[in-house]
């Protein structure tokens, strides 16, 4: 009976640790290193670490080993050693960061400006600017993108509370323009829509409307369509974005 006791508790208090420990194990992430290609997505980079930051739209928090909120600097690592991710945190959330290619080039960086305010800039990895972006309240305000010769490929603006848009361009990767759309009349918010082929040339143009009230931009008046020539091969007639 003397060892009975002893016995039962340690086993009791081994099994308590091990539910407390497997409980702990769910929140806390494990740390690890990384390949480049657990990290990086195709389209938009090494984007894993933007989910800590609520200013663009992030939900998650950073844990540390110990299962506290990541506070001060952090940093992550590739397999081979070489620096991924350094961020200074509060309570869990990304205040700054870079993000680092495996070749040491920086992939983006991020400052919160305020509670609402963040600004980004992503590098390629040869180190040209492939976009800068300013956020305001979860939304992207301005964005500025560019393809890997340097030349723009996507710019957008918008006003100051992303209620509605100043212009939004895109573009072939030759320089030339793809799409352009403007606001002409602020109190009225008419904008000019125009479409570009390749070579320059125009595809289409008209006008449009934005309605606040459906949060929409919709086709007013006439619109007229071109050949890759230039040669008009239609009109259209819309009004409140229904073809007349």
């Amino acid at each position: 009976m003397s060892f009975k006791g002893p016995i039962y508790l340690f086993l009791l208090l081994n099994a308590c640790l091990n539910g407390v420990s497997q409980k702990f194990s769910d929140q806390v992430p494990q740390l690890k290193r990384y390949t480049p290609a657990q990290i990086t997505d195709p389209d938009y980079g090494i984007i894993i670490f933007n989910k800590m930051v609520p200013a663009i739209g992030g939900d998650s928090m950073r844990y540390t080993k110990d299962g506290y909120n990541a506070q001060g600097w952090q940093e992550d690592y590739y397999v081979s050693g070489k620096l991924l991710h350094k961020g200074f945190y509060q309570d869990g959330y990304i205040k700054i960061f870079k993000n680092f290619y495996e070749n040491g080039q920086v992939e983006r960086t991020l400052s919160v400006v305020d509670a609402k305010r963040v600004k980004m800039e992503i590098y390629y990895e040869d180190g040209k600017v492939r976009s800068t972006i300013n956020f305001y309240d979860g939304n992207t305000q301005n964005q500025y993108d560019f393809f890997k010769n340097g030349t723009p490929e996507y710019v957008e603006e918008n006003d100051k509370d992303i209620e509605f848009l100043y212009k939004r361009y895109s573009y072939f990767e030759n320089g030339l323009p793809a799409s352009m759309f403007d606001l002409v009349d602020k109190k009225s918010k008419k904008y000019t829509k125009k479409e570009f082929y390749e070579n320059g040339r125009l595809k289409e143009e008209g006008t449009m409307y934005f309605r606040k009230d459906i949060g929409d931009y919709l086709k007013e008046g006439l619109w007229t369509y071109y050949d890759e020539k230039g040669a008009t091969t239609k009109t259209e007639k819309y009004h409140n974005g229904q073809l007349e």
